[in-house]
């Protein structure tokens, strides 16, 4: 790991890089009512002569989203509904943050997730602005659970309105994500459609859907949802990811090229070569900077065993692919991200065929330098939702 003296961002945990990224994820949701620092807080302190027992994470983030939830149904039962969604969404956080550890996934750990999901389906049942639909994407026989973050009608104008669809990465899910400023994005006029795609939140826990390199096969389905829609332009329906989303999201857009334009918050380029190398310095002892423990690839990916896994991973490279690529395309990425080199973010963006594209650098100066921004989320959704509205012109 790298040398943390030195490192301006809030690292709860200093020697503890997964667990100080984790907490961040979570409290990175505060500006949109993710999170409440002092809660988040009273975990840390719970926790911190407990550094590195992820069953002990899972309790105490536990424990805290049920006191909220509890809070929340108070405020419910008193006919308070807008505090109860309030507690409700952090609650949800709280849960998932607590949960995304557990390696393997216990059936205590599966209850607590499926609560989340039932308390942010609460939450989205109150909340008017923005407005929030439960959906179903058809994936070969089965489906995919998907938030439709409705625009603002105010900002998005009488007629159809452009979106983006938005993938999750290697450990997060369509709520956390949510969390991440979509609001400001509907505020803007933009819908967003949240998919838990495959091998990611709902899909992976309770559908038995593992991790696939070909995500041109649930990313068409997604894009004709929307297009299907009335209330959306099918000519203004762009794609974007997070994390290892910087896999999808370019792949998507450049092998189904009816999407109107690519953000890959955070890039990938050959995701095998990736776990060849972690795997290899995790057997000498190495101490790496991951997000999550590393039996979680071998769980989304549906196999018993490394060698299967990285066999899996085989398909995962994009050369050859993001040259196909068209649309207009973001890429933004950390000067100092410890999960994905910024070199590869350089390796992509040139190869990436689309003539308007854009490579984002956060430095460590500005902040927003570590994973996916991590540190500063704000700047970050900043860049992106205004380059959405330069691209996608809501309004009108």
């Amino acid at each position: 790991m790298a040398d943390r003296r030195n490192d301006p961002a809030f690292l709860y945990f200093p020697g503890n890089y997964r667990w100080s990224m984790g907490l961040l994820i979570c409290l990175s949701g505060a500006p949109w009512g993710g999170a409440e620092i002092d809660e988040v807080n009273r975990v840390g302190r719970a926790l911190r002569d407990k550094v590195g027992d992820d069953d002990a994470w899972f309790v105490e983030w536990t424990r805290m989203g049920d006191t909220i939830d509890a809070r929340g149904r108070a405020a419910q039962r008193d006919g308070h509904k807008l505090t109860a969604a309030s507690c409700f969404l952090r609650a949800t956080r709280y849960y998932q943050t607590g949960e995304r550890f557990l390696q393997p996934k216990s059936q205590r750990g599966m209850e607590v997730y499926a609560k989340s999901v039932q308390t942010f389906r609460d939450a989205a049942a109150i909340i008017r602005r923005p407005r929030i639909e439960h959906v179903e994407i058809p994936y070969e026989g089965a489906s995919l659970p998907a938030l439709l973050v409705h625009p603002d009608r105010d900002a998005a104008g009488s007629r159809p309105a452009p979106a983006m669809v938005y993938f999750d990465g290697f450990d997060v899910t369509k709520e956390l994500c949510y969390g991440y400023a979509v609001p400001d994005l509907a505020a803007r006029g933009v819908g967003c459609l949240i998919v838990d795609g495959p091998g990611n939140g709902e899909s992976v826990r309770f559908r038995n859907l593992p991790l696939i390199a070909e995500t041109e096969r649930y990313a068409t389905p997604a894009y004709e949802y929307l297009a299907g829609r009335p209330e959306f332009d099918p000519k203004r329906i762009g794609v974007m990811a997070l994390s290892l989303g910087g896999y999808y999201a370019p792949r998507a857009a450049s092998l189904e090229q009816r999407y109107a334009c690519c953000i890959a918050w955070g890039a990938q380029w050959d995701y095998h070569a990736i776990w060849k190398k972690r795997l290899e310095e995790l057997a000498s002892g190495k101490v790496l900077s991951l997000s999550v423990p590393p039996e979680h690839l071998q769980w989304v990916l549906g196999v018993d065993s490394q060698e299967a896994a990285l066999k899996v991973l085989e398909g995962f490279r994009l050369d050859g692919i993001v040259q196909k690529m068209k649309c207009p395309f973001l890429l933004l990425h950390g000067e100092g991200d410890e999960q994905i080199s910024l070199s590869l973010a350089h390796t992509l963006f040139d190869a990436v065929g689309s003539r308007e594209k854009t490579l984002r650098v956060f430095t460590r100066e500005e902040g927003g330098f570590h994973h996916c921004q991590v540190d500063n989320i704000t700047i970050g959704v900043h860049t992106m939702w205004d380059w959405v509205c330069d691209v996608l012109k809501p309004g009108g």
